[in-house]
């Protein structure tokens, strides 16, 4: 079922967002080599919780966990752990913030101390693709317009987008229709309408875009070890265009 939100529904989730993107804004500054992605669950639930916010996925269909951390090679859905973060690693961080009831999702990947060239490149095309999608998401596109400026981009970019996980609705619960892949054809699928409140959250790999599941059932990595980076905004879809409900302001 796909829920249109009202002006009052998108400010509630904007209010969440802001909370989400402070503590992006925080983490940002926590990364370093040394630091364990258990120090960022810790850091996130309190930080969170002295917001009058909790993480919504903790608990969502069995999870554990109040962040997801992905670490190099894993795509999505890693666990918080307590290895140590070593310089030129690259980890995303995903989360969902519930402030009273409405739902924010954001997930970044960040440099741990210094990374290669080649890293820096996945980093900007991952990021900068997710804004060519978000510049798609207008009243009257289609689904497919914005995969397509996704996929079209990154591939040209000599990188791979996976398909395995994709965007989605946001509100009242964590995952609600429309479906949001970051690939396709433009001029395809659901008409977007204004009111709708959705991700779009590419994954990229640098070599293949195939992903393999691992034994504890949750985290995701490429087939061929290549590293693969994340970013993810909430969108809300509105008559004047775009609004980014997660918005990190300089650090965007």
């Amino acid at each position: 079922m796909i829920t249109l939100k009202s002006r009052r529904e998108i400010d509630e989730m904007k209010r969440a967002g802001e909370i989400l993107a402070a503590t992006h804004k925080e983490i940002k500054k926590l990364i370093k080599p040394g630091i364990t992605t258990w120090d960022i669950e810790v850091f996130t639930e309190e930080f969170l919780r002295k917001n009058d916010a909790t993480p919504e996925q903790k608990g969502f269909e069995g999870y554990e966990y109040a962040t997801c951390a992905s670490i190099n090679d894993e795509i999505c859905h890693g666990f918080p752990r307590k290895q140590p973060l070593k310089e030129g690693d690259i980890v995303t961080v995903d989360m969902v913030v519930n402030y009273h009831g409405a739902l924010a999702d954001s997930a970044w990947t960040y440099a741990v101390g210094q990374v290669t060239p080649e890293v820096e490149r996945l980093l900007e095309v991952t990021r900068k693709s997710m804004y060519l999608g978000i510049e798609q998401a207008q009243v009257g596109n289609r689904i497919g317009d914005i995969g397509h400026a996704i996929q079209t981009y990154v591939e040209g970019e000599n990188l791979s987008v996976v398909r395995e996980f994709i965007g989605h609705g946001v509100g009242p619960t964590l995952h609600e229709k429309p479906d949001v892949p970051h690939f396709g054809t433009a001029g395809k699928g659901l008409r977007l309408k204004e009111g709708m409140v959705i991700t779009i959250e590419p994954m990229v790999n640098i070599g293949g875009w195939k992903a393999k599941m691992d034994d504890n059932g949750w985290t995701a990595r490429t087939v061929d070890g290549s590293l693969s980076a994340q970013y993810e905004h909430t969108i809300a879809i509105t008559k004047d265009g775009p609004e980014i409900l997660t918005y990190q302001g300089e650090n965007d």
